[in-house]
């Protein structure tokens, strides 16, 4: 079977949504500039490039990937959007490693792109007949009073930490310790090479390079997140607060894909191979256990165990959801988000899958 292979990534600094560097750059620009970083960096010829699937959640719908890249001069390439929200940067990866495994392409440019600071806001009049428009978004799962379909707090967060018996003090720790990862990766340099900097305005009419990721929070530690009121004050012992969930955040993320026959015929050194893959469904109100089923699944078709994995990435929209994960499955801490991850880097929600796969 025809493998498929990473040649070339680049991801932006991730950026606080509404107040950080990235407020006034929009979901397309960043595409334009991860996506053109990782073509460039992997070296392959862009009429070669047979696709681009691109991720976005929250950009109003449209075909972003067939704008991306018309931006960037690949009029042969049609180009297609993918949303599944939180996964849909990976669901982007899974689309085009399958078009290359099947043998239909040699080359696909991968990734996601997301602007919280500049999403769109919609209107929808319930009944349409009435024309009273009221401010809508599309919902992913219909209302439950188990899993508020616009409350990933209580849908995601709260009901990961009682399903699998966790306490506010369990998700604090990691939360730290995310901070304390994503810290030291930024002051040791491990996320240079993967990050192409983004032009911004300088507050005083000229431009500046944004360079760093700007939401971890160094020195943040298990008492100060103590201190933090819960979201949700209602519940008996809550466990989720802002200082261990994901923040709103802006960034894009790329990566270029080949079948092994490609890179090896053009010279270019394979980063890693996609062997597997797996997504599953579940009820919404367990949404956030999913992954306790989808990583058994994906290392099943690699034929591969937990024991056989090095590093694992599992993001953390809330803690709650690695520290299940890590519990049910036996993943050793040390293995897991080495480099911080949702709560501390940020989650652009589009753009994570693929800075996930870029990071690890």
């Amino acid at each position: 079977m025809t493998d498929a292979v990473i040649i070339g990534t680049a991801r932006t600094p991730i950026g606080r949504a509404n107040k950080g560097a990235l407020v006034d750059v929009d979901a397309f620009e960043l595409a334009r500039v991860a996506l053109g970083a990782a073509i460039e960096r992997s070296g392959v010829d862009p009429a070669d490039i047979d696709d681009l699937v691109l991720a976005e959640s929250l950009q109003g719908g449209g075909v972003i990937g067939r704008y991306a890249a018309v931006t960037l001069g690949l009029h042969h390439v049609p180009g297609l959007a993918d949303n599944r929200h939180c996964a849909a940067g990976l669901s982007a990866v899974q689309i085009a490693a399958g078009g290359i495994r099947a043998g239909m392409d040699q080359v696909v440019v991968a990734g996601g792109t997301e602007s919280l600071s500049s999403m769109p806001q919609n209107l929808k009049s319930t009944p349409a007949s009435a024309r009273d428009y009221q401010m809508w978004m599309s919902p992913a799962h219909p209302e439950t009073p188990d899993a508020p379909a616009f409350d990933m707090s209580i849908t995601v967060g709260e009901n990961t930490s009682r399903l699998a018996g966790l306490t506010r003090a369990d998700l604090d720790e990691w939360a730290a310790r995310s901070q304390a990862n994503a810290c030291a990766s930024i002051e040791n340099g491990s996320f240079e090479a993967e990050i192409v900097p983004v032009e911004v305005p300088d507050g005083s009419g000229g431009t500046r390079l944004f360079t760093t990721d700007e939401h971890p929070r160094p020195g943040t530690t298990v008492e100060s997140l103590a201190a933090l009121k819960p979201l949700h004050p209602e519940l008996d012992a809550p466990t989720i607060t802002a200082g261990n969930s994901a923040g709103l955040n802006d960034a894009a993320a790329a990566m270029v894909i080949t079948s092994d026959a490609y890179a090896a015929a053009h010279g270019h050194a394979p980063m890693a191979r996609i062997r597997s893959w797996a997504s599953v469904g579940v009820t919404p109100a367990a949404t956030g256990m999913a992954p306790v089923e989808a990583i058994p699944k994906a290392l099943a078709r690699a034929g591969l165990g937990i024991d056989d994995i090095d590093l694992f990435e599992i993001n953390e929209a809330f803690c709650s959801v690695p520290v299940a994960a890590s519990r049910a499955l036996g993943i050793d801490y040390d293995i897991l988000n080495v480099n911080g991850s949702g709560c501390s880097l940020g989650h652009p929600i589009a753009a994570t899958g693929a800075r996930m796969v870029i990071v690890t």
